[in-house]
């Protein structure tokens, strides 16, 4: 007993409850010393901790687990196979938009002349695709907020690839109307390909790597106009219109391979989904996760709401995007039907003398030949240059300035069509005109989903979708029906248009370049924080 009574030494520590506002007290030393306990403290005897409870000896704080979140994922796992993968499935999508755009421009003239078509009625069959497309982006983009952007892309791709063929076997001009419509329907829905891809890039890549997306647009209008001049001659309209739709049929061939946004899946709370696609981006890319659990903060909040892109933290920026992205989609397929209208007339005075001659005989046309063709490819390749311009300003510029400047650069290529100049000098200032808008253009797509969170950013850029395509409604009927009346105020409105756009480019109060996408506008106090493992 005297040996157990001299051996003892007790160090004693009161337990301190956390959630209470009070400090620890030290113990005397005399009730050290005989290792009294009270409350729900422990008594250390040695290296053996004692005590009622197991949070009450919790003296020692245990080592901290490493964590890291999503946008530190897929910075480490960087930009390699996995993306470029998805890059070329995403990219048909891309491809088989471009295709039914451009395809706009070379019906008008064919069934102008095949049903004996007015003015109006052309400009109709451009319109229609496009209201169809401003009736459903918003829609398409709320359902890809909802029910995540894989459903939403494969549905879409799915509804333009059926019409598309069905409006190649209509009989006539009011079952063509319906059916290109329900087209546009469709279409409305391409652009969430941009959003479920930029959700999988790095931060410091989405720039460079968005506009590389938008080289699958310029080649799809190559594709259009080369399928054009190969089978419009010997075939006919009807069949540019159902092999058109080949992009669409091969996406969706590999749809199954197509991964649902991490981001989506990580808002939902799915964490297993969001660890197995990114050990898929892991095993591809030949990269390692980085070490620890995954952690999120995020408050609850709803989605799909049109009111959340209104909020006092993104209403002015809301309102300026939307007019930007009506002018980008008014300037460039205005540039698109202006080419055509241009090559049928031979220049400028020509198209206002075809207009005198359209009131006396309507029956009267003429057929884009060999040779229009062929220089509307010439005009169609501008835009790769525009491409490789935007390349080198998007992270050097920065986005709002990239923006700005293709817009100004295309309000100056217009000024030079007011004088009555030949063809060569007409191509080559449509050319110069149409490699900065589509440029510019592309860096709107960058942009756009940086600025909104992932619980709206679909709906976000659905919406400006939406006002691009009422832009794009609007501009038939400056390009083929105002311009036979006036060819200076017909370029005064695209002028106006594009310099007006690029003053408010400048205006937007928010600098996205190098920043990480959000995941939600709200910010959770610490004890409201998820910690999801």
């Amino acid at each position: 007993m005297d040996k157990w009574n001299s051996a003892i030494s007790v160090t004693y520590k009161r337990w301190r409850n956390p959630d209470q506002s009070m400090e620890a007290k030290h113990v005397d030393d005399t009730a050290e010393s005989s290792g009294s306990i009270k409350d729900e403290g422990c008594v250390t005897i040695g290296g053996l901790t004692l005590g009622r409870r197991k949070s009450a000896c919790a003296s020692v704080v245990p080592p901290k687990q490493e964590t890291f979140t999503l946008d530190e994922a897929l910075d480490a796992l960087g930009f390699g196979m996995f993306q470029w993968k998805l890059l070329f499935l995403t990219g048909f999508s891309w491809v088989a938009d471009a295709m039914e755009m451009m395809i706009l421009s070379i019906l008008g003239p064919q069934l102008h002349c095949d049903w004996s078509l007015e003015g109006y009625k052309v400009a109709l069959i451009t319109s229609v695709v496009f209201a169809g497309m401003g009736f459903s982006s918003s829609f398409w983009g709320n359902l890809s907020d909802k029910h995540g952007r894989k459903k939403g892309l494969t549905m879409c791709m799915a509804w333009t690839f059926y019409y598309s063929v069905l409006s190649a076997l209509a009989p006539n001009f009011y079952w063509l109307l319906l059916l290109r419509g329900l087209v546009g329907v469709g279409i409305g829905g391409a652009h969430q390909s941009l959003t479920l891809y930029s959700e999988f890039i790095p931060s410091k890549a989405r720039g460079l790597s968005v506009v590389l997306m938008a080289a699958f647009w310029t080649v799809g209008v190559v594709l259009e106009v080369l399928l054009a001049l190969w089978v419009m001659p010997g075939l006919g309209w009807r069949w540019l219109v159902g092999l058109s739709a080949v992009p669409m049929a091969i996406f969706l061939g590999f749809c199954l391979w197509l991964p649902e946004s991490p981001r989506f899946d990580l808002l939902n709370g799915n964490v297993t989904k969001v660890m197995a696609t990114l050990e898929r981006i892991a095993k591809d890319n030949g990269k390692a996760l980085p070490p620890g659990r995954m952690v999120c903060n995020l408050a609850p909040s709803s989605r799909g709401r049109l009111s959340e892109l209104f909020t006092q933290r993104y209403c002015r920026t809301m309102l300026l995007l939307l007019f930007i992205w009506f002018s980008f989609a008014f300037s460039y397929y205005g540039i698109i039907l202006l080419t055509t209208e241009m090559f049928q007339s031979g220049d400028w005075c020509g198209v206002t003398q075809g207009a005198k001659n359209e009131a006396g005989c309507r029956l009267g046309c003429k057929l884009l030949t060999s040779e229009d063709y062929k220089d509307l490819l010439w005009t169609t390749l501008a835009e790769f240059p525009g491409l490789v311009v935007v390349l080198g300003t998007v992270d050097c510029l920065g986005r709002k300035k990239s923006m700005a400047l293709p817009l100004f650069i295309f309000t100056l290529s217009l000024l030079p069509l007011y004088a009555c100049i030949g063809r060569v000098a007409l191509t080559v200032f449509i050319f110069i005109g149409r490699a900065f808008i589509s440029g510019g253009y592309q860096v709107a797509f960058v942009y756009t989903p940086e600025v909104f969170p992932t619980e709206t950013r679909a709906l976000a850029v659905g919406t400006c979708s939406a006002m691009a395509r009422v832009g794009a409604l609007i501009t038939p009927f400056v390009a083929q029906v105002l311009l036979r009346h006036s060819v200076s105020l017909t370029l005064a409105v695209y002028c106006l248009c594009s310099f007006l756009a690029g003053v408010l480019c400048l205006l937007l109060p928010i600098e996205t370049s190098g920043r990480a996408l959000q995941e939600s506008e709200r910010t959770p106090t610490l004890s409201a924080a998820k910690r999801l493992t």
